[in-house]
């Protein structure tokens, strides 16, 4: 099969387009044939050993993935595929069934045409994809959508608070604005200027434009404030937010659960929350989109199609 190997840290050109052995499912494990994947922040982050303005998340980052090179060769996190082959004691899923999820935790990743997966993991998470939704969408979903879940419900989002999310445009802020709205906040969108349109079509109700705001953001201040790029300025965040208020942010410790992929899907299937993708890049491009995403500008997700 064909995968990208790596087996040092640095720039996208680390990434080795390569022929290599077809993996073979252990007996709790189900082998996917992957037909899309993602690039995110996160992949960035492995790929280069290097956790942005943070020595501390920079050093816990080394520790779980090798201290001077990767201890994995295949990155990759977010998958959708479709299942080839089931292991003897996998008893859930079965050849054929249309799946989705993460490599998190596990000696492999999705940049790859195969990929073995644990029916139960102690930290990735499989799930069946539900109709209506493609093998793009369904690969973009699981690490942004469950991050910006986890992160609201640890800030005890309630209905009727206001909310506001900086970094709305990207993947955890799409997904927080969305998520936001379905448990009835008032929210308050922070972004560039051209994507102002973008975080107001997914249900934001006030748009910031942060390039224009340089000794504050708002009057107002607010219940939750959400910083989902982890770079809103530190000065920034008193003012705006209320005395009892609750800052929360994407540098901070998430987890994964299928639970939390299936309050998604339960948002997906009453139409509160749709998958935004920016570019869809070929397999072959993979290096190509590395590039493109750490310029830190994109829009939703990016995907890879298998």
């Amino acid at each position: 099969m064909k995968a990208y190997l790596y087996s040092q840290y640095g720039n996208a050109d680390v990434l080795q387009y390569k022929e290599i052995d077809k993996p073979m499912p252990a007996d709790n494990e189900v082998l996917v044939r992957i037909y899309a994947s993602t690039v995110s922040a996160g992949v960035i982050w492995v790929r280069k050993g290097e956790y942005p303005n943070s020595k501390l998340f920079t050093f816990l980052l080394r520790m779980h993935f090798g201290i001077s090179k990767p201890k994995t060769n295949i990155l990759g996190i977010e998958f959708a595929g479709i299942i080839e082959a089931v292991g003897k004691n996998v008893y859930y899923f079965q050849k054929g069934d249309k799946v989705f999820g993460t490599t998190t935790g596990l000696k492999t990743g999705a940049y790859a045409d195969y990929v073995c997966v644990p029916e139960k993991g102690k930290h990735n998470i499989i799930a069946r994809m539900p109709r209506g939704i493609s093998f793009e969408q369904a690969a973009a979903l699981p690490v942004g959508g469950m991050t910006a879940l986890s992160i609201l419900k640890k800030a005890n989002i309630k209905a009727r608070q206001s909310v506001l999310i900086y970094g709305a445009s990207g993947s955890v802020g799409t997904y927080a604005v969305q998520i936001a709205k379905y448990f009835g906040a008032r929210v308050t969108a922070v972004c560039s200027g051209k994507n102002i349109q973008l975080v107001r079509s997914i249900g934001a109700d006030e748009a910031i434009d942060y390039t224009i705001q340089k000794d504050g953001l708002s009057n107002e201040q607010y219940d939750i404030v959400f910083d989902a790029v982890g770079k809103i300025p530190q000065a920034f965040i008193k003012p705006i937010l209320k005395p009892s208020g609750t800052f929360c942010s994407i540098n901070s410790l998430t987890e994964e659960k299928l639970s939390y992929i299936h309050e998604l899907l339960n948002m997906v299937d009453e139409q509160k929350l749709k998958v935004v993708i920016d570019r869809t890049y070929s397999f072959v491009q993979l290096t190509e989109a590395h590039k493109y995403v750490e310029k830190g500008h994109k829009r939703g997700n990016v995907v890879i199609c298998h």
